[in-house]
């Protein structure tokens, strides 16, 4: 197996091009290792899926459980992981900081801060509690003894305030603060990803997964992406196959979808034994 330390030199050379590259996220440790399998170069958490495989929405996580979530996936590759650690588990920038510790000692070798409070009043963060939050990850990563890749999510366009101008400026204030990576969900088209991957000197992660707004690895690498994110969309495709499956021998009687599904055989490759 790796060390935590090379696989973290390896992430971060992953960002350095040419192009984009591809970094699937798995929602528990067979997943992990399937996406190894078919080659991927990293791997990421999504606090989405890992929600919906605990029967809950996203958001309705505690730190310890996805925490252990974390190194259970990063325990099962070669691979780096980085992580889906949304707002980081607290309002306050020592929450954000703490979670980025906890993350390195599950094994992470990145992960994201986020600047939606999870507050229905108050979707977003300000710029500046925002950015401190942002600062304080940077400083706890930055202390680690290995090279921890820290993205810094703007949430703007799926926190109902699909403003460029103040995503950018979001986006710059957390490069100043010392981001490694920058990630913005949810920007409408190509246009807006120039523009992003244009204002910004550090990579730029692009989130792949929404309806319409997700365009071709070669789309977003002549953009500027240096990075790609699927976010929930492997894990929606996996269940829509099983709500599928389930309503055709529930509602016909027939079981069609064998005949388009791995067999255990295929699926063991896979595993450990």
């Amino acid at each position: 197996m790796a060390s935590q330390s090379e696989k973290a030199s390896h992430f971060r050379a992953l960002h350095q091009g040419p192009g984009a590259f591809l970094i699937a996220n798995a929602w528990d440790a067979g997943t992990a290792r399937m996406l190894a399998a078919l080659g991927f170069p990293a791997l990421a958490t999504s606090s989405g899926a890992q929600a919906g495989t605990l029967g809950r929405r996203d958001g309705k996580v505690t730190r310890e459980e996805a925490l252990a979530h974390c190194r259970a996936i990063a325990e099962a590759t070669d691979l780096p992981v980085s992580g889906d650690l949304e707002k980081g588990f607290g309002d306050a920038p020592e929450a954000a900081a703490e979670t980025i510790r906890l993350a390195a000692g599950a094994g992470l070798v990145g992960g994201s801060i986020e600047d939606a409070s999870g507050s229905a009043d108050r979707p977003l963060y300000d710029l500046g509690q925002a950015t401190e939050r942002v600062a304080a990850a940077v400083q706890t990563a930055r202390a680690l003894p290995f090279a921890f890749t820290l993205t810094a999510r703007a949430e703007n366009f799926v926190r109902g305030n699909p403003n460029l101008d103040d995503t950018i400026a979001r986006l710059q204030a957390f490069e100043k603060a010392g981001a490694d990576v920058l990630m913005a969900p949810g920007l409408p088209d190509l246009g807006a990803v120039r523009a992003v991957c244009a204002a910004l000197a550090r990579p730029f992660n692009f989130m792949a997964g929404i309806r319409d707004k997700s365009f071709t690895v070669a789309e977003l690498a002549a953009a500027g992406v240096r990075r790609i994110s699927l976010a929930t969309s492997l894990y929606r495709a996996a269940m829509s196959t099983v709500v599928e499956a389930a309503r055709e021998v529930k509602e016909k009687g027939t079981f069609g979808y064998l005949d388009r599904s791995m067999g255990t055989p295929d699926l063991n490759r896979f595993m450990r034994e």
